[in-house]
C-alpha cells in the first residue's frame, strides 16, 4: 500500500473506533500482529500474535471498559509503512470511573494489514484507574 492508502485505512478504522465499532480495527490486524505498551513500568509489555492481542489484550478491554470502547483520533500522520495516530479515549469503567486516556500509536503496516502498534499512554492514569 502507498503512504496515502495506509493513512486512509487508519482514518477509516479510527472513524469507526470513535463510534465504538472495533470490527474494522480487529479485522485489519495481521496474524503476526504485535502490540507493544512502551515504557519501563509495570504496564509495559508486548502482545505477540493476533490471538494474544485478541485474547489477552482486547478481551480485557471489553471487561474493564464499559462498552462500547471509544478512541478518537486527534491527528493522523503517515510516512511510508508507518502511520502515527495521536488520540484520546472517551470511556468509563463498569464501576463508573472516568477513563479518558491519551494515546500515541505508532502503527506499522505491511501487506495491506496492521502488523505492529507501539502504544504510548498515560500509565499513571492506568494505575490510578485499574491498580498496579
Amino acid at each position: 500500500m502507498t503512504t496515502q492508502e495506509n493513512k486512509q485505512l487508519m482514518q477509516t478504522i479510527f472513524l469507526e473506533l470513535s463510534k465504538g465499532n472495533d470490527k474494522p480495527f480487529l479485522e485489519s490486524m495481521s496474524d503476526d500482529m504485535q502490540w507493544n505498551w512502551m515504557g519501563s513500568g509495570p504496564w509495559s509489555r508486548s502482545f505477540i500474535g493476533k490471538s494474544s492481542v485478541l485474547n489477552d489484550l482486547w478481551a480485557s478491554v471489553r471487561t474493564t471498559i464499559q462498552q462500547p470502547f471509544r478512541i478518537i483520533a486527534d491527528r493522523i500522520m503517515a510516512e511510508g509503512s508507518f502511520v502515527i495516530v495521536e488520540g484520546h479515549g472517551e470511556n468509563t469503567t463498569p464501576d463508573g470511573k472516568i477513563y479518558n486516556n491519551r494515546y500515541c500509536w505508532v502503527c506499522r503496516m505491511d501487506r495491506d494489514k496492521l502488523c505492529e502498534i507501539n502504544e504510548y499512554m498515560d500509565s499513571d492514569l492506568v494505575t490510578k484507574t485499574f491498580g498496579g
